[in-house]
């Protein structure tokens, strides 16, 4: 069947600017880390992917080496964008990323510009691709001078290969430095991915205010924290769920035990607000004036139904941020 897309889909989506640039991207945006990989389903990848067009979302987060295998979340959203998305091509943004491991020897992996650039042109191949409307370092390289990196960023994008550039796991001060490079070289750089959630806020004080100066946006990822901020592990931990796979990365059973208490106040706080508690944690990083858009993840398209409700209430009472801000202080205790 010829997939359609839903003539309503802008009707109800926020979409804010990204920094000072002319780009507006999806206050929700898709992410692919996760079951987009060679051992899942093509046709419940098809579906996650209309479900979140259908509702208006326009940013897709892809990198390298989401998988598993690395790689093939990128060759599956291309079998995606060829057998049904390529005529709203122009409608998406698309972002991918280069900086971890990808392939053996000295040159798959980090910042280099052979590495940024090999990548890129192997990430296009694998999407299918002409362009990408963002490509990110996916994290500084301690061993490659910054000035490398951003000029590798700066060649693609002279070279077509992408319209923006952004970076992701910077601190403030590299932020900074490789700001001041870019903005020399008159790099269309405008994003920012940080890690940003309730349970993990340690950018607030050091890479917000540096977004601010510059005139940047982020779009946070982990903005659920793999998912302890929602109501999965409110009643113990399903065996189907990520806690329970030892496998997944930054997320472990005793995650679980010990924030417990604290997401069933976070919940408590939710459900006066008329909200899940998923849906008020992407809200609630949606208040930062500098974060244009939060990242979603999903196994099925009914999560991406439920998030995108998040936007249906966006506006926090002082009293509720409040309240929030002295449950998380407990928990830290």
């Amino acid at each position: 069947m010829v997939y359609l897309a839903n003539a309503q889909r802008y009707d109800k989506m926020i979409y804010n600017r990204v920094g000072q640039s002319g780009l507006k991207v999806s206050a929700i945006a898709l992410g692919l880390w996760n079951n987009f990989g060679s051992v899942d389903p093509l046709e419940n990848q098809k579906a996650i992917i209309h479900q979140a067009f259908d509702l208006g979302i326009t940013y897709f987060d892809l990198a390298n080496n989401y998988g598993p295998i690395p790689g093939s979340a990128e060759e599956n959203f291309g079998r995606i964008m060829a057998s049904d998305m390529k005529p709203y091509r122009d409608e998406m943004v698309i972002a991918s990323k280069a900086g971890y491991l990808m392939w053996p020897g000295p040159y798959g992996n980090w910042g280099s510009r052979k590495s940024i650039i090999a990548s890129a042109n192997q990430s296009l191949a694998r999407t299918g691709l002409d362009y990408f409307d963002i490509f990110y370092t996916h994290r500084p390289d301690p061993e490659t001078p910054v000035e490398e990196t951003a000029l590798a960023l700066d060649q693609l994008v002279r070279e077509g290969k992408t319209l923006y550039v952004g970076i992701s796991n910077y601190d403030g001060a590299q932020t900074k430095a490789i700001a001041a490079i870019f903005k020399d070289l008159k790099t269309p750089f405008i994003i920012h991915q940080p890690r940003y959630n309730m349970f993990d806020r340690h950018i607030e004080k050091d890479l917000f205010p540096v977004l601010r100066a510059e005139h940047k946006a982020a779009v946070s990822f982990s903005s659920l924290a793999q998912g302890l901020l929602t109501d999965r592990y409110l009643h113990g931990i399903p065996k189907d769920s990520r806690a329970a796979k030892s496998t997944i990365p930054f997320l472990h059973e005793d995650q679980v035990e010990k924030t417990l208490n604290t997401v069933k106040q976070l919940n408590d706080v939710a459900a006066v607000r008329g909200q899940s508690l998923a849906e008020m944690a992407l809200a609630w990083n949606l208040r930062v004036p500098e974060i244009a858009s939060v990242l979603i993840g999903a196994s099925r398209p009914s999560q991406v139904v439920d998030n995108v409700k998040a936007l249906d209430h966006l506006d926090f009472t002082a009293e509720e941020l409040q309240k929030i801000d002295n449950i998380l202080a407990n928990s830290a205790k």
